[in-house]
């Protein structure tokens, strides 16, 4: 059953400042777009450029390498690191699941449901890659050697968006259009859970291992599901943010873009939260990953990566 927490301004801790140890580092041209973000195997950050169909490798020490995919208009959008030692990312537009080595070595599987426009994209707990379908209504599987396996959701048009391991052994995403958070078992079974707020339209979600974390990109709050379905929310300060993705760092310590407001924002379990200011005006933060060095690391659409040291 879902239990709403209201959780206002009064009472809590909130703050904004100017951003202790931001840089920005640029890696493309404002026609690239810098989206997805995440920490591969290899101790670098990996990048979807996704304007431009490219992959790219960024070193902690700023050293660039660019990889250009079979397709420029294949829309590269969420990267993440996969269980055997490579890069898994989705192509929108194209309606594909990419892999790239460490090396650079790249390939890609077409989709069986046509139209799909594959987004969000998770390592599961079964050594196989999880992702979610826009256009219709279905969370998929891809193993390693490109074996694929489609589940179809019973909300439709609800917008399957982002999607994490959870720390029950399941994997979690966010129903932008349902309003809603769904949870799917390796095995296929599926629950959704409504969320409070009306036309919160969820986007981003995470695990700290004890729970789960997601943004509400269309009312400026954050989310948090326990595994039972339980619902906090957490109004942001502005509520007209658009918070977008979201890291947990460890236990009930998350950080997250603030697409609309050019802020990376901190929340606790507590909903203490605290946002700081990039910066180049209108960046436009996308996603946001845990670096090998301890630094939270934001693509930026705008040509950049943000570094930002807790």
């Amino acid at each position: 059953m879902t239990v709403r927490y209201l959780q206002y301004l009064q009472g809590l801790a909130v703050h904004r400042s100017a951003a202790p140890a931001i840089t920005e580092i640029p890696v493309s041209d404002k026609q690239a777009g810098p989206y997805g973000i995440a920490a591969g195997p290899d101790g670098a950050l990996w990048l979807t450029y996704v304007h431009s169909g490219r992959i790219a490798r960024l070193t902690v020490g700023g050293e660039l390498t660019d990889y250009p995919l079979d397709s420029a208009a294949c829309r590269p959008t969420v990267i993440t690191a996969g269980p055997d030692g490579a890069l898994w990312f989705t192509r929108s537009q194209d309606h594909r699941i990419g892999r790239i080595t460490p090396e650079g070595a790249a390939a890609s599987y077409p989709l069986p449901t046509p139209g799909s426009g594959p987004f969000g994209i998770t390592a599961g707990p079964d050594d196989a890659m999880w992702f979610t379908q826009m256009n219709t209504d279905r969370i998929g599987r891809i193993t390693g050697t490109g074996d694929i396996t489609e589940f179809s959701l019973p909300t439709p048009g609800g917008f399957p968006s982002a999607i994490t391991a959870g720390p029950d052994g399941a994997l979690w995403f966010t129903l932008n259009q349902a309003n809603a958070i769904g949870r799917i078992t390796v095995d296929g079974h599926i629950a959704i859970h409504s969320l409070p707020t009306p036309d919160a339209a969820p986007v981003g979600i995470t695990s700290d291992g004890t729970a789960l974390w997601f943004v509400e990109i269309a009312v400026g709050q954050i989310g948090r599901i326990d595994v039972n379905g339980r619902i906090a929310e957490f109004p942001l300060p502005d509520r007209a943010a658009r918070p977008h993705a979201i890291v947990a760092a460890s236990t009930a310590d998350c950080w997250f873009t603030e697409w609309g407001a050019n802020r990376i924002g901190h929340i606790t379990v507590s909903g203490e939260i605290a946002e700081y200011d990039l910066p180049s005006p209108s960046c436009e933060p996308h996603g946001i990953t845990l670096g090998p060095d301890g630094a939270l690391w934001a693509a930026l659409e705008t040509g950049c990566v943000a570094r930002l040291v807790p």
